[in-house]
């Protein structure tokens, strides 16, 4: 899920103006001590998490379907980390250590036969995400922690595709992850609790808050964010307010850094729909989705992504 940080520039300088020797984590010490990480899908997502976990001294292997997709997200990450060069909030011998920890591929057995942790960030496919998982325990150690970073869908139903529930867990970052610094981790009824103490230390070696809830479907932020947003598109729809009045009222009122239709096109209004469906499907009637939602995204209006959504982007 994406949001986004009025004190974003804060954020980074935190991290960035202090040399790296300084902010490297201190590692767990037993044995399922993490140091290798697997990201599977190096879209904006996946890259986001792999590239915080360099900046925090893991070696990141990022897996896709396609050499073009490993190497659009390796090189999104050069370009953020040139930016950082640029502007002095990053040293040249930093930013050389921190990309000689991103590597990529698109054999799904080296991605993940010497990974310690892996991180799912593929598309909002609950099939997908199952057959995936399914060959990725063909592959993986033993001890190996499995995270997958869906907002929503049942991680119950992946653990047991995985065949290893115990070491299952949800990992859920916030777009863009160097920005937001919060993981919810979602903890299923066969989760160990040693599985569940790795995962929040790894998190907080990220310098990243965790929390951690039980599984149900929408976890903590989106239970309470897609009602939020459905009722702004209700308010559009029944012409009750204008998209901009809708906007400003949140941003003012409530003091958000973003009103909900811009937040929206932001996250990807078919990512949105695709949500509201499943917390319908699984929660009832509250969370039905607007017509315009669907209209929007049967258009291929999808928001930032595409161009279009509530707004109109260059």
């Amino acid at each position: 899920m994406y949001f986004y940080s009025s004190n974003y520039k804060s954020s980074i300088e935190s991290i960035l103006l202090i040399p790296i020797k300084y902010i490297l984590p201190l590692k767990i010490l037993n044995m399922n001590e993490i140091t290798n990480v697997t990201i599977l899908g190096s879209g904006q997502m996946g890259a986001g998490i792999g590239l915080v976990c360099a900046i925090h001294d893991y070696n990141v292997v990022f897996y896709d379907v396609k050499e073009e997709f490993v190497n659009n997200g390796i090189e999104r990450n050069k370009k953020w980390i040139k930016r950082q060069v640029e502007k002095n909030k990053l040293s040249k011998e930093n930013a050389e250590l921190i990309t000689q920890k991103m590597s990529g591929t698109i054999s799904l057995e080296a991605a993940v036969s010497n990974s310690d942790l892996i991180i799912e960030a593929i598309i909002e496919n609950l099939d997908i995400k199952k057959e995936l998982w399914a060959k990725v325990a063909n592959f993986a150690p033993e001890h190996t922690i499995f995270g997958s970073n869906t907002s929503s869908l049942s991680i119950s139903e992946m653990a047991k595709a995985s065949k290893r529930p115990s070491k299952f867990l949800g990992t859920h970052f916030f777009n863009p992850p160097v920005i937001l610094k919060l993981i919810e981790f979602i903890q299923t009824t066969h989760t160990s609790e040693e599985t569940m103490n790795i995962a929040i230390q790894f998190g907080q070696t990220l310098g990243m808050d965790t929390v951690k809830a039980k599984e149900t479907p929408g976890f903590i932020v989106n239970r309470l964010l897609i009602p939020q947003l459905n009722e702004a598109y209700l308010l559009l729809e029944n012409d009750i307010a204008t998209k901009e009045d809708i906007d400003t009222a949140m941003k003012i009122g409530l003091n958000h850094p973003m009103g909900p239709l811009t937040l929206s096109d932001f996250i990807g209004l078919d990512t949105i729909l695709y949500i509201a469906e499943y917390l319908h499907k699984h929660l009832g009637p509250k969370y039905k989705p607007a017509n315009i939602l669907y209209d929007l995204v049967n258009q291929g209006k999808m928001g930032r992504k595409s161009g279009e959504g509530f707004y109109i982007y260059n």
